[in-house]
């Protein structure tokens, strides 16, 4: 298991450690004790206020998009995961409500489901004339490649891979590690024992991307804290993403060592991680989705102190905004920190106190002042 130094929490007032003074505000209830032992973590100055945001342009141009007829190719664990696919499926009926699209196919890959069933489903779904098919996940990288030239009037979109090269194929890849990277400062900061987790579904190039994120951002909290950091499955083996029980046993064998806040990127099986955060009387950070209102973690959502947002329902909704305008040149090369790609998200005030600190580390990262890398630095 690797242990790693980092920091953790905030504290209710200015006090000065290592020369630099400390101030997470007054109003956390986490750590409001002076005499909390974790009242000595956060080690990092507050980073300097984000300047006020100016208003974006509402897309206000009505677009009609009623003459697409829209195909939803989840990964593995579908509609209803609370987490990835949930997401999708947002941006969709998003669409549904502002474009007027009427015509949504869904289906959902079975797990440990080989190449020739993802290129099957695919196959058939373009044949019925879907158009756009929207594969969710990279782990259908290998059958949008083999589909899409065999139907060049089709557009098809991957969330999660560009390595697809074709002109009817439209990559949606965020940036993982930024707002992971926040994930990683407000664990820091809500910790009291300077001892936090994370747990990944299976170790591919893609999720050792939230876990690069959230080991720069504790570590730029702090250099005192501890992480716990493992994944459920080895690459090749997807049953990482919707095995909730081995999110549990995971999450609590780090809870036991210690670690008193745990952020998943683990899909479904995150469920199990907040059940044992809620056991272990630990604190949980969700992944994709705004994970404290979903109702299939419900039980669990008073532990939930941010979710890391990755904005796949706003790739969507903007791959099919542009598709129904004619016009995906519009789209960004990738959904980062900048276009609101990712984030983290606000519900149930759990992390109120402590938003200006985030929000400063935000516009460090979007001005360049801070660069976050995609792979892990142990």
């Amino acid at each position: 298991m690797r242990g790693t130094a980092l920091a953790a929490v905030t504290m209710a007032g200015a006090l000065v450690l290592a020369g630099c003074a400390k101030d997470s505000g007054a109003g956390n209830n986490n750590n409001a004790s002076t005499g909390d032992q974790s009242a000595s973590c956060v080690t990092a100055p507050k980073p300097p206020a984000a300047a006020a945001a100016s208003s974006s342009t509402a897309q206000t141009e009505k677009v009609d998009g009623s003459k697409l007829k829209v195909a939803l190719a989840f990964d593995v664990g579908g509609r209803g995961d609370a987490s990835f696919n949930d997401s999708a499926a947002a941006g969709t009926d998003k669409a549904k409500a502002e474009l007027g699209v009427t015509a949504v196919s869904e289906s959902t890959a079975a797990t440990s489901e080989d190449e020739a069933a993802k290129s099957q489903r695919l196959d058939q779904l373009a044949s019925q004339g879907f158009s756009p098919i929207i594969a969710v996940g990279f782990a259908y990288a290998k059958a949008v490649g083999a589909i899409a030239p065999k139907y060049p009037n089709i557009q098809f979109a991957i969330v999660d891979d560009d390595s697809v090269k074709a002109p009817n194929v439209t990559p949606l890849v965020f940036a993982e590690e930024q707002g992971s990277f926040l994930a990683g400062v407000a664990a820091a900061y809500k910790s009291k024992k300077c001892h936090v987790g994370f747990v990944g579904g299976v170790n591919t190039p893609l999720i050792q991307k939230f876990e690069a994120g959230f080991l720069q951002g504790v570590k730029a909290a702090s250099s005192k804290a501890v992480i716990e950091d493992e994944y459920l499955t080895p690459a090749g083996d997807f049953s990482g993403f919707q095995d909730p029980a081995k999110g549990n046993v995971k999450a609590a064998a780090q809870i036991s060592k210690g670690a008193d806040v745990v952020y998943h990127a683990a899909g479904a099986s995150g469920k199990g991680v907040f059940e044992a955060a809620k056991t272990g009387n630990a604190l949980a950070i969700g992944v994709d989705s705004d994970q404290y209102n979903q109702k299939t973690v419900e039980a669990s959502k008073d532990v939930i102190i941010t979710s890391m947002l990755k904005r796949v329902d706003v790739a969507v909704f903007d791959y099919l905004r542009a598709l129904a305008k004619g016009d995906l040149t519009s789209l960004p090369k990738r959904f980062d920190l900048k276009v609101d790609g990712v984030g983290y998200a606000t519900s149930g005030g759990k992390i109120d106190d402590i938003k200006d600190v985030l929000d400063g580390y935000k516009a460090q990262i979007v001005s360049g002042a801070i660069t976050v890398s995609d792979k892990p630095q142990k």
